[in-house]
């Protein structure tokens, strides 16, 4: 089965969903199959998004990227101080 990604919203959006469905009496697997997901992913969206705010949950996810590019960029920049230091000592 293809791999779908979901948007913050839409993430929010079926975990409402589950609580209307939980409400009226449905257990966990029936709520899950009708969200179409695997019960591993309710579990972590739960975890993850439970009781956040789309507005919130698109903040989260924008700081996310900012903090994994910024990694990048430190990384990246480690590696050029450490060969340049190498070149300064004559090591190439």
């Amino acid at each position: 089965m293809p791999r779908k990604t979901y948007r913050p919203e839409q993430i929010i959006a079926k975990l409402r969903q589950a609580e209307v469905l939980l409400g009226e009496g449905k257990k966990i697997p029936e709520v899950i199959k009708t969200l179409g997901i695997h019960e591993v992913t309710y579990y972590r969206w739960r975890k993850e998004y439970g009781g956040l705010q789309v507005s919130q949950a698109k903040r989260l996810k924008d700081l996310e990227r900012e903090n994994a590019r910024l990694r990048r960029a430190i990384s990246d920049l480690t590696l050029d101080k450490l060969i340049l230091q190498e070149a300064a000592r004559g090591n190439f």
